[in-house]
């Protein structure tokens, strides 16, 4: 049996042009009181260009799913993200993937991607180092987003599940 490749989807993720009015927004109206918040900047390629991707990005864990909010801090590769915020400078945080999180060891990461479909074009891989692996696809027009798919090794998963904040919605 083939497994959906929709399925283990652990993750909903916004583009915002100001994190920190995100996360007060989620605070204040949807209860997530702290997140995780990075700025990273790492190799991707983005549309077939090759460049540095640099976001701050902020995680927090509600029940099994996993919230992320993005802000494109500009140059390199990062239009992926940067194109869909309101061109007017407003304030919105707006919706942009799902990611499915592929479980297992590297071999099984390697099957995913060599089995995506010719109607799920590549638009995006991130080098994030030997323990993590992460790919877009680029499903807007089937679904209207795209869709992350990630894998992590044991240690960066711990890390992860030892960093990012993580709350019960009841």
């Amino acid at each position: 049996m083939q497994i959906p490749r929709l399925g283990n989807i652990m993750q909903l993720a916004w583009i915002t042009p100001d994190i920190d009015r995100s996360m007060a927004q989620f605070r204040d109206q949807y209860r997530v009181p702290e997140f995780l918040v990075m700025e990273v900047n790492f190799p991707a390629e983005v549309f077939g260009q090759k460049g540095d991707m640099h976001l701050r990005v902020a995680l927090a864990n509600v029940d099994n799913m996993q919230l992320e909010l993005i802000q494109p801090l500009g140059g390199g590769v990062d239009r992926l993200y940067r194109d869909v915020l309101p061109k007017d400078g407003s304030h919105a945080n707006v919706f942009h993937h799902v990611c499915v999180r592929i479980d297992g060891p590297l071999e099984e990461w390697d099957k995913h991607i060599a089995g995506l479909a010719p109607d799920m074009p590549i638009a995006y891989t991130g080098d994030l180092g030997p323990d993590a692996r992460v790919v877009y696809t680029d499903q807007r027009a089937t679904l209207g987003m795209y869709v992350e798919h990630v894998w992590f090794g044991e240690e960066t998963a711990a890390n992860m599940a030892a960093s990012v904040p993580a709350y019960r919605s009841r």
